[in-house]
C-alpha cells in the first residue's frame, strides 16, 4: 500500500506558550480525529510531527492514524527553524519508500509548517537541505504578526497567514490542513494523482491569508 506522509512542523518556541500551544494541541487532536472518520484517510494518512523552539526533534515518526497518540507540547526556548527544515529532510528520506523498478514507493509527503517567529538559528542551510527533496506540497503558516512571511516564501511558495495566534484562528488553521490532507489522500487513492498546487486544496477559511 502506498502512504501519504504527512509531516507537521510545529513552532514551540516560548512566544507560543499559552493559548497559542495549547490551540495547536487542540488543533492536531481534532484533526486525527476527522481524519480516522475519513475512509480515504484512515488507509493513507500518516501523520508525523516535528517540534522546533532551541532545538528540533520529532516527537512523534511518520505513525497511522489508528495508532496516532498525540504527546504533550510545551513552549520554551528560541525558534530553530532552520533544524527543523534539515530534520524533516532526514526524515524523508528515512521514513519515505522510494519508488524502485519492483514497487511504487509512497506517495510524495504533505509538510505543513507553523510558526509564530523568525528563526534564531541559521536557516538558510536547512532550506538548502529541504529543497532536494521532493514533496508534493509545502504550506508555510505564519501565524500572528511575529512571523516574517518573506522567510517563509524562500522555503515555499504556498504561504497563508493568520492576524492573531489566538485559539480560533490556530483551530481554523488546523481545520484546513484537515481539509486538505482528506483531499489528497482521496486524490492519490482514487485517482493516483498528487496535489500540484494551493489550488487544488478546499478554499481557506476567512481567516486564513494567502500570501502572495
Amino acid at each position: 500500500m502506498r502512504r501519504l506522509p504527512v509531516y507537521l512542523l510545529l513552532d514551540t518556541s516560548g512566544s507560543m506558550s499559552g493559548e497559542p500551544i495549547e490551540a495547536v494541541k487542540n488543533g492536531v487532536q481534532v484533526m486525527i480525529s476527522a481524519l480516522r472518520q475519513n475512509p480515504q484517510a484512515i488507509e493513507t494518512a500518516f501523520i508525523s510531527i516535528i517540534t522546533f523552539d532551541s532545538v528540533a526533534q520529532q516527537i512523534i515518526p511518520l505513525t497511522d492514524l489508528a495508532s496516532f497518540q498525540m504527546v504533550d507540547l510545551r513552549a520554551t526556548g528560541t525558534t530553530a527553524l532552520g533544524e527543523a527544515l534539515k530534520l524533516v529532510a532526514n526524515r524523508i528520506d528515512n521514513e519515505v519508500a522510494k519508488t524502485t523498478t519492483e514497487q511504487k514507493g509512497d506517495w510524495k509527503p504533505l509538510v505543513f509548517i507553523m510558526t509564530d517567529g523568525i528563526p534564531t538559528d541559521d536557516w538558510l542551510p536547512g532550506q538548502n537541505e529541504f529543497k532536494q527533496r521532493k514533496t508534493a506540497f509545502t504550506v508555510a503558516c505564519a501565524a500572528g504578526a511575529g512571523a516574517d512571511t518573506a522567510i517563509l516564501k524562500q522555503i515555499t511558495e504556498n504561504v497563508v497567514s493568520l492576524d492573531t495566534a489566538d485559539s480560533a484562528s490556530i483551530g481554523k488553521f488546523f481545520q484546513w490542513v484537515t481539509a486538505s490532507i482528506g483531499v489528497t489522500s482521496t486524490r492519490v487513492e482514487d485517482g493516483g494523482k498528487e496535489i500540484q498546487g494551493i489550488k487544488e486544496l478546499p478554499p481557506p477559511p476567512s481567516e486564513l491569508n494567502i500570501v502572495v
